[in-house]
């Protein structure tokens, strides 16, 4: 939450402790112990008051960090805070009651009950009054002089009322709550102005926008939605990626990034500027993994609706979809040459697909459990997939036989891949090992043993010298010499599952991944580990079966890559080396359908109005634009693009900030 003047920004954990941060440097400024996950500026900005489970109301000094008043009266969770627009009154909700304290003395002068669970409270802006909801699907409106209730507000249909919130003008308040609706309130005569429909899940937040001309309605799908006060008609639609990112690809030629999640859809970013370029709907289920054909002007994409479809990867338009399959698709691969796709599914099969016509040309049966990753040969002459059944079996292109099955885990198969030349493949396995193939006999080279837990990821580095395996469980990542079969490097220090691993291009660094909250890049040649970050990651999802939420970006340089999360977030890293260690920086961030710029180097830029360079600074830009240019006309461009989409994007995500 920023502060009214937006000179600092507080930040509320779920673990009761409160971060404030100074927006000019974005310093963290000091941290206060026990706060509760609930809080609320004054109006001036110098105080905030928190509540949450601990069952107190705190209050605090913005500047010292110095906690100026506990007020002791709940029994239960705090769930509301809020300030009086004059500064001196706070309200505070929990255990079924709302109490108004006196900032300068700490007594408590009101104590409203009777109301049941009561979710959220709010003063109007004269402060004369306060509207509160939760149980019972009411609003009411409380008379702070008089200590009566003023009006009840009865429309909601659902079990709670979950958001209340005043116009700028105090006349209208607008509520929303489990029945998905939106209601526009009169509040001297409680008549009802709009009742606005079309959330499909439960409405968590509305707010008006300054001018108070429409309304932002957010769910708990994701989306947020607009209308407009007047009239209570639907606007749009804002919404990125709501619900976890399941894979990603990037595609050097066009600079561009994939990401394919839970919410079915597929979004193209622009991987400069974080721009978020088309999203593709079409999928029933949720999207598995992308996959760009050779030449990167075809996208596929597979899903657990049993179907693959095939996009322009320039217009977003879908040339084919794929049927055939009975049950979710896997994995979906293009060959060497993009002429052909390969689809992997758990109704225990394997299917070849024209990628021009879509049409279905070969159907590879013989597996005797889900099919869960197909891969190409480098030559483009061979498939290969594993299964639950426990075996790969390597595939003959033109004529569809089986030339081998390789037989020798004691459990399911997680993971292929083909070493770079073509001649090995590596299978990663639940009976925690990992083993080398040679694809023209079909017979097993090397057992790698050393894992505790299923290996869940296996990767070769990218002169084939190196084969790198990870646990889900175990939380070791272990590099492999393919000549001689011995373990090279144990790499520890994860405190979390690992979701990725990667060797960067050019093989000499190798990055560890945790959508739970860890990442962490090593030397190759050492096993020394060179940086580590504790990012913002999500809960993780704990399937196997998604693929990589890493990439590193193989434009031919080894300093950036993309990662993705369970909570729907992408972000783009840049590597800058120093010395023996290197630095990771965020160059971007999409998350909840907002871009975050977090360290792009604006010093000097030219032409940007006040409203540019604080959408800019708001979303994690550093350096002070000025009227010399020092950066190549390139970055330029760049960076008004970005100008470009956020003026576009503003006046949607306006009333969200």
């Amino acid at each position: 939450m920023y502060s009214p003047d937006g000179s600092t920004f507080t930040v509320a954990r779920s673990d009761g402790s409160i971060e404030v941060y100074a927006t000019s440097t974005w310093e963290r400024t000091w941290i206060g112990h026990g706060g509760g996950d609930r809080i609320s500026y004054s109006p001036n900005g110098d105080r905030i008051v928190s509540g949450g489970r601990g069952y107190r109301v705190l209050l605090w000094d913005v500047a010292t960090g110095d906690c100026l008043y506990i007020f002791i009266g709940h029994t239960k969770w705090i769930y509301a805070v809020a300030y009086s627009p004059q500064g001196d009154v706070v309200a505070s909700s929990g255990n079924g009651t709302i109490r108004l304290w006196d900032v300068l003395t700490g007594d408590c002068r009101c104590v409203i009950s009777g109301y049941g669970y009561i979710y959220d409270l709010v003063f109007s802006p004269k402060g004369d009054t306060i509207a509160f909801s939760g149980d019972g699907y009411r609003v009411r409106i409380w008379d702070v002089a008089s200590e009566e209730c003023r009006n009840v507000l009865i429309g909601h249909t659902g079990s709670m009322v979950c958001k209340v919130v005043y116009s700028p003008q105090g006349d209208r308040i607008i509520s929303g709550g489990f029945d998905m609706v939106v209601r526009l309130w009169d509040v001297e005569t409680g008549e009802c102005y709009h009742r606005m429909t079309g959330n499909t899940n439960v409405v968590r937040r509305v707010l008006y926008s300054p001018k108070g001309d429409y309304i932002a309605s957010v769910s708990d799908n994701g989306t947020v939605r607009l209308w407009n006060v007047e009239s209570g008609a639907y606007r749009k639609t804002l919404s990125h990626h709501n619900d976890g990112v399941t894979g990603l690809e990037y595609s050097p030629k066009r600079s561009q990034i994939a990401s394919c999640s839970y919410d079915s859809t597929i979004r193209l970013w622009d991987a400069e500027t974080g721009v978020c370029s088309r999203t593709l709907t079409g999928h029933r289920g949720f999207v598995y993994k992308t996959s760009y054909s050779p030449r990167e002007d075809q996208l596929a994409s597979c899903s657990y609706d049993a179907t693959i479809c095939l996009w322009d990867a320039e217009n977003g338009a879908r040339r084919h979809i794929l049927t055939g399959h009975i049950e979710r698709v896997c994995d979906v691969a293009f060959s060497p040459e993009g002429n052909q796709i390969a689809s992997a599914s758990s109704d225990k099969t394997v299917r070849l697909w024209n990628a021009k016509t879509g049409e279905c040309q070969r159907v590879l049966d013989g597996h005797s459990g889900e099919v869960r990753v197909v891969t190409y040969s480098p030559q483009g002459h061979q498939v290969a997939s594993c299964s639950h059944d426990g075996t790969v079996r390597l595939w003959d292109v033109e004529t569809g036989a089986c030339q081998h099955t390789l037989t020798g885990h004691s459990g399911d198969i997680e993971r292929i891949v083909y070493s770079p030349n073509g001649s090995h493949i590596a299978s990663a396995s639940i009976d925690t090992t990992v083993r080398l193939w040679d694809v023209k006999t079909g017979m097993c080279s090397h057992i790698f043993i050393g894992h505790l837990e299923t290996v869940t990821r296996v990767v070769y580095s990218p002169r084939g010298d190196q084969v790198a395996s990870a646990s889900f469980r175990d939380k070791a990542v272990r590099l492999w010499d393919t000549d001689s079969g011995e373990c090279r490097h144990t790499l520890l220090g994860h405190t979390k599952e690992i979701d990725a691993i990667a060797y960067s291009p050019k093989g000499h660094l190798f990055a560890s991944w945790c959508d739970a909250g860890e990442g962490k890049l090593w030397d190759v040649e050492t096993g020394k580990c060179l940086w580590t970050l504790d990012h913002d990651g999500s809960t993780p999802s704990g399937s196997t079966l998604l693929s990589h939420p890493f990439v590193w970006m193989s434009s031919g340089v080894d300093d950036s890559f993309i990662t993705a999360d369970s909570g729907g977030s992408v972000r783009v890293w840049d590597v800058v080396g120093e010395g023996e260690q290197c630095r990771v920086q965020m160059r971007w961030r999409s998350i909840n359908g907002q871009l975050d710029l977090e360290d792009v180097c604006v010093q000097d830029v030219q032409g940007l109005s006040d409203v540019n360079k604080r959408l800019l600074k708001q979303r994690g830009a550093v350096g002070d634009p000025i009227t010399r240019l020092r950066e190549a006309s390139k970055k330029v461009r760049s960076m008004a693009s970005v100008v470009s989409e956020l003026k576009s994007s503003s006046s949607g995500t306006e009333a969200l900030h």
